[in-house]
Parts: C-alpha cells; sequence; structure tokens
C-alpha cells in the first residue's frame, strides 16, 4: 500500500492531495518511486500525450508503464538532484497553460514545488499526492545541512552529528523539516530512536 495517512499536525505542514487530470495544452508530470502509480492513476491517454513526465526511479519499475503512456516527453532519473536542471529548463519553457502534477515522496514534492514556486506558478495551483515512503528531509537548524530520507526520531545528523528532534515545521523556501538539538541541555541524554509515526 503505497498511500499513508498523515496524522493532524501544525500549519507549515504541508497538506499533499489527490491528482486529477485538469484541462490543459500542457502537462508536467514528475514523480518518484510510488508516485508513478498516482501518475498512472491520472494520465488519460490525451493528457499523455501532452504531458513531459519526469520520473525518479529509485530502485522500482514502474518507467516502462510509464513510457506505455506514450507521452509527448519522458525523462528517467536517478535523483532529484540529477533531474532538477531538467526541471528548471522545462519551468522556464513552461507556456500559460501549464498544468503541474506531483507525486510521491514528501522530498521529491517539497523539491519541485519550489523549483514551480521560484519559476512563479503559485503553490496552490500545483497538484501533489504523497505516494510511498513517509521518509522526511531534514534540515539541521544548527549546521543548516540537510540529511535525506530520515525515518527515525531522534536521529544523528549527517553533517554535524547533532541528536535532532524530528519537527513537524516545515519551510516551503528549503523544501525541508527543521530538526532541533534534542540533548541541548543534558548531553547525552537522548531517548531511543523510533520511527517518525510510530
Amino acid at each position: 500500500m503505497s498511500k499513508f495517512e498523515f496524522p493532524p499536525s501544525i500549519k507549515s505542514r504541508p497538506v499533499w492531495g489527490t491528482l486529477e487530470p485538469r484541462a490543459g495544452m500542457h502537462h508536467l508530470m514528475i514523480a518518484d518511486a510510488e508516485g508513478a502509480e498516482a501518475l498512472l492513476d491520472v494520465a488519460t491517454p490525451e493528457l499523455a500525450a501532452r504531458a513531459h513526465i519526469i520520473f525518479i526511479a529509485k530502485g522500482t519499475t514502474f518507467g516502462d508503464a510509464l513510457r506505455a503512456l506514450n507521452p509527448a516527453q519522458y525523462y528517467e532519473g536517478p535523483s532529484y538532484a540529477a533531474a532538477a536542471s531538467r526541471i528548471e529548463r522545462v519551468l522556464q519553457d513552461a507556456k500559460m497553460s501549464t498544468q503541474v502534477y506531483l507525486a510521491g515522496t514528501e522530498g521529491l514534492m517539497g523539491q519541485a514545488m519550489r523549483a514551480c514556486t521560484d519559476a512563479g506558478i503559485p503553490h496552490t495551483a500545483i497538484q501533489t499526492e504523497h505516494r510511498g515512503s513517509t521518509a522526511r528531509r531534514m534540515q539541521c537548524v544548527h549546521c543548516k545541512g540537510i540529511t535525506e530520507e530520515v525515518e527515525i526520531d531522534p536521529f544523528v545528523c549527517s553533517h554535524c552529528g547533532l541528536n535532532l528532534f524530528v519537527r513537524d515545521h516545515y519551510s516551503r523556501r528549503l523544501a525541508a523539516y527543521q530538526g532541533v538539538c534534542i540533548d541541548a541541555e543534558d548531553p547525552g541524554n537522548v531517548p531511543d530512536s523510533k520511527g517518525i509515526y510510530e
């Protein structure tokens, strides 16, 4: 099951929706891993014929099914970083009626949404749907380093080594959740790690 019901949280935490086909001459579809399922659910033959699909496989085998949609353009890459320049170029050339669909992990959707809003597309005009991993992209508020795919709380910052508490506070500018030192006042007093949504 690749869908997850996120528990209620603070206002800064993103709320992900469900993709729906929209009328438009151009469609930009960006997904990673199980996010491909959401694209496959929404892509009619007419929509796919006008779509530029950018897919980050992350070890999944959805690429063949996405290519079988016969999109106008298709790109499959190993990571968001590898696809970033292509995404920026597509957004630079986007026409007024371009519809944007983002699906998959929060890390992918947050980074792609930031690229879209940097290109002038309001975040409220971008469709999103979470599928797959609930791992978070975290920023250490102390060293400003980003750690990808965080699944436990607390976790150790991959940059400075501090024990960080996983907060629900989300920065759209950074496309990351914020982690703060959990044992700053009592060094070494760190609770056992557990899954973020346990």
